[in-house]
């Protein structure tokens, strides 16, 4: 029988309830990405162009995500499976990535256009989002915490 207690785990348990702060913490990081997109938008591209605000843009949003997931996992009571973490990660990878053809859709945004974002041969460095938002939770929740 699989234990509801929140601090206690088995590699393969999936407590439900114990995803909820995490997959909330995924609005925050959401948030983070508006402003990021922005701030690209109006003080990068402008000043530096847009390839090189594409690629500082991408970064800084990286270490945004690095830092909200390290400050969440460390400082969390949770022991979080690692199951859970894989479906964390998965989950926020999948949310976003979902997300970003979402809004494409809705601007109009043809797909190919949405599709050459992760188009790594194309000097295109977004792929580096999707991919951290996969490893952060696994990275801070299990690793860092061993």
């Amino acid at each position: 029988m699989m234990s509801t207690n929140a601090t206690s785990t088995t590699d393969r348990s999936i407590r439900l309830p114990a995803l909820r702060a995490p997959f909330g913490l995924w609005g925050v990081m959401a948030g983070l990405a508006v402003a990021n997109g922005i701030f690209r938008e109006l003080v990068l591209i402008p000043r530096i162009g847009e390839y090189a605000g594409h690629v500082l843009s991408t970064g800084l949003l990286v270490g945004a995500i690095l830092a909200v997931s390290a400050l969440y996992f460390i400082r969390t009571e949770t022991d979080y499976s690692r199951a859970e973490l894989a479906a964390v990660g998965a989950g926020w990878t999948l949310m976003t990535v979902g997300f970003e053809f979402l809004v494409g859709y809705a601007e109009g945004t043809p797909v190919s256009v949405t599709l050459g974002q992760y188009d790594v041969l194309a000097g295109q460095v977004w792929i580096a989002v999707p991919l951290t938002l996969l490893v952060a939770p696994y990275l801070f929740g299990r690793l860092l915490r061993e």
